[in-house]
């Protein structure tokens, strides 16, 4: 192996600490950008077997030893232990489970910085296996382990046994092949309420720390979409169509919790079902977005990582449903998705890609991939608002 070259790591360490700096004054991007930076500096110093390891050993073995964890309640009983921890014989006593196998989990977890080691077989919580005992990233684990991982270890079989062919089935790709089923991926998770549920906690934590399109400087709500809002009382400012557990509407709630205009959730009612405390202000209602919008007129119609899911022949169904409800030069779409760059395109976009190769057979799509979609349905792009690559972007349309 060459050797280590000394002047790119001096070169990275630099802008990391430049990065720091603005990350010290909190300005937007640099979090980001600093992690990556991070991950390149891994990159150059570790040896093509050290990479071997890494990939092949330690993140399935943290991967597991997390989700063993999980299955044993330890991050809840480290958690409330408090600072000064628990041994592997009292997690023996509190689990049931042997004390060799405690010993050897709880070691991989504290060198991969999920728990800390206090001292010998003593170990205690940290930030992250604290956030780990939440349902929005404990069922996160959870669903990636047992439903995303098989179908990412299936990929590269199914593919090679379809001649490396684009897949574009939704019924027979890569999450068929590891699961050995003929039903998409979405009515696999109707048929396990249990994957279901994690699922959608996940999808709570999984826009955790992201910054909402809500967030002041990213979208002006006030003045896109409050502003020429009919007056009459049932005016609808916005329709979360597919809007899970209503996650979205609430933070828009929050941030503006004088916003004029009702606001409807639509989704599944399995998922309807699992939505309890709703915030006052909310209208939920049954609804499968490959039938007619019933809501008509509304000033804004509003799909988070829906699109995403379904190829361009369902998108088209779904866009045209919409644009049959929409009101000429007063309603407007709102997507909120990702928008893949041409070039540079960051690991949290190029792997959400992968992500939807996996489970649905579909992908990501780059600004020209959305606008012919728009296109086939009537519709035209406004604007792309966006705010560091890896948040998802808001595309706003209306008619054509």
């Amino acid at each position: 192996m060459a050797p280590l070259p000394r002047e790119d790591v001096s070169a990275l360490l630099d802008s990391m600490a430049s990065t720091a700096k603005h990350l010290a004054k909190d300005q937007p991007g640099a979090r980001e950008h600093l992690l990556s930076r991070a991950y390149e500096l891994i990159t150059q110093l570790e040896t093509p077997s050290e990479c071997i390891q890494r990939m092949g050993w330690a993140e399935p073995a943290r991967f597991a030893a997390s989700q063993i964890a999980i299955d044993l309640k330890i991050f809840e009983k480290l958690k409330e232990a408090g600072g000064q921890g628990l041994s592997v014989s009292e997690l023996e006593k509190a689990t049931k489970a042997d004390a060799p196998l405690l010993a050897r989990t709880m070691k991989h977890l504290a060198s991969m910085n999920i728990v800390s080691e206090k001292s010998i077989d003593v170990f205690a919580s940290t930030t992250l296996s604290n956030a780990f005992t939440e349902p929005k990233f404990r069922d996160g684990i959870t669903y990636c382990f047992n439903v995303a991982a098989p179908s990412f270890h299936g990929v590269p079989a199914y593919l090679k046994a379809t001649a490396y062919k684009q897949p574009h089935d939704s019924s027979d790709g890569p999450f068929q092949y590891a699961h050995n089923t003929k039903v998409p991926f979405f009515m696999w998770l109707g048929e396990h309420p249990q994957y279901l549920e994690n699922f959608n906690n996940y999808m709570a934590g999984y826009r955790a720390g992201k910054v909402s399109w809500t967030h002041e400087g990213f979208y002006p709500v006030s003045e896109r979409l409050e502003a020429g809002l009919k007056k009459d009382d049932d005016a609808v400012l916005l329709v979360d169509v597919g809007g899970g557990m209503g996650h979205d509407l609430e933070d828009l709630k929050a941030r503006f919790p004088d916003l004029k205009g009702r606001l409807l959730l639509q989704e599944r009612p399995e998922v309807i079902r699992q939505i309890a405390n709703l915030s006052p202000g909310f209208e939920v209602t049954e609804h499968d977005f490959f039938t007619a919008q019933p809501v008509k007129g509304a000033r804004a119609y509003y799909l988070h990582s829906v699109l995403h899911d379904w190829d361009d022949a369902s998108s088209h169904r779904i866009l045209t449903h919409l644009a049959t409800a929409m009101e000429r030069g007063y309603s407007k779409l709102l997507i909120n998705e990702l928008v893949v760059p041409d070039k540079g395109a960051a690991w949290s976009v190029t792997s959400m890609d992968w992500v939807m190769l996996a489970l649905g057979a579909v992908r990501e799509r780059t600004e020209s991939d959305w606008r012919e979609l728009l296109k086939s349905a009537g519709m035209k792009i406004v604007k792309i608002w966006t705010w560091e690559q890896g948040t998802e972007s808001l595309i706003e349309a209306e008619l054509a």
